[in-house]
């Protein structure tokens, strides 16, 4: 009787070994989605109902999934960067003023009144530091490094200050 035969892993010629993939094509299109609104790998298993560890070997295995996923992640992080940088600065924007008026007489009602406004923010001094200290963390670090040299004439080993001690206190007994 022939041996049965192992079915081979698409593309590796390798057979396959342990359970096949739970790996859809859509899920690249869905992490995608899912990293630009903020979630990490963590986030992303939970959703798949996979360890992080799969997330990770999806990953690996197929380039479309790394390659959504890692896209979503930079437009996430350069959403933040650019909200913290306009708190950081100060900023302003358009925002309508919505009033009921009531009018004058007696059973007159009322209206809404609709005003344009600009509303401004102050630039933000935590978000300025924030920003500065992973932008430069040489100059804006809390810790601040001062170099202190000196001048030492005199060296002693663990020897000679023994001798001295024991010598002072002989000294300070002998009185």
């Amino acid at each position: 009787m022939a041996a049965k035969k192992k079915p081979v892993k698409e593309g590796s010629g390798r057979p396959s070994v342990g359970r096949p993939t739970s790996y859809k094509p859509e899920y690249a299109e869905w992490g995608l989605k899912m990293a630009k609104l903020g979630a990490t790998d963590k986030e992303l298993a939970e959703a798949f109902e996979v360890t992080e560890a799969t997330i990770n070997l999806w990953k690996q295995r197929y380039p479309e999934f790394f390659e959504s996923v890692k896209r979503g992640k930079q437009f996430a992080d350069a959403e933040v960067a650019s909200k913290l940088f306009h708190r950081a600065t100060g900023y302003e924007h358009e925002e309508d003023d919505i009033r009921t008026v009531t009018l004058p007489g007696i059973n007159a009602g009322s209206e809404i009144v609709v005003t344009p406004t600009i509303k401004r923010y102050p630039p933000d001094t935590t978000a300025a530091i924030f920003w500065l200290k992973n932008r430069q963390p040489k100059a804006w670090r809390d810790k601040v490094e001062t170099e202190v040299t000196a001048n030492v004439t005199h060296l002693y080993d663990a020897d000679q200050a023994r001798r001295m001690a024991e010598m002072l206190l002989r000294k300070k007994g002998g009185e």
